[in-house]
């Protein structure tokens, strides 16, 4: 696709317009309403967190968080990036904008030297494989403030051997 614009903002930084335009693209999957999406961006994401945003001719048609968190481990706090959300727009899905999203966000992890953990379906871990992520056992893993499906697994990028052999504990609100 031609024409696609890439852009990563900050919370601090992004325009009420955007903030709503994101909403809106987020209750195209998850429906929850406007006015539901809204308050759980003002209430949950950070003034720091990144904002990966797709355009197509100044339309919104693809959007990813990365949320900067904390991780435990050996009893020590560390930094590292949440992948939270991705999303296409229904006409754009299956056209690779996906693809070229998921290129942009692990340019943007790698270049932070910061792991990243995200959670998802079982049907999409072959999806994320493609970018280099790796599933974490279940045993290695726990998230400590956010509880979600059994059925769902937990993958990363840019994480060390210390961090794959030992159990982490993540933060994804805190």
């Amino acid at each position: 696709m031609n024409n696609l614009v890439f852009k990563s903002v900050v919370s601090k930084k992004l325009k009420a317009k955007e903030i709503v335009n994101i909403c809106k693209l987020k209750n195209t999957y998850w429906k929850y309403n406007l006015k539901s999406q809204l308050k759980w961006f003002k209430e949950k994401i950070k003034k720091d967190d990144l904002h990966n945003l797709v355009y197509l001719k100044k339309k919104l048609i693809g959007y990813n968080l990365l949320r900067k968190r904390t991780f435990i481990l050996n009893k020590k706090k560390k930094n590292y990036l949440y992948f939270d959300t991705l999303i296409v727009s229904k006409k754009y899905r299956n056209k690779k904008v996906g693809n070229l999203l998921n290129i942009f966000i692990v340019r943007i992890i790698k270049k932070s030297k910061l792991h990243s953990m995200l959670i998802c379906k079982k049907k999409s871990v072959n999806f994320y494989k493609k970018f280099n992520w790796k599933k974490i056992s279940k045993k290695n893993f726990k998230i400590i403030d956010h509880i979600y499906p059994i059925s769902y697994l937990g993958m990363f990028l840019n994480q060390n051997k210390i961090l794959s052999k030992n159990k982490v504990e993540y933060f994804i609100y805190n």
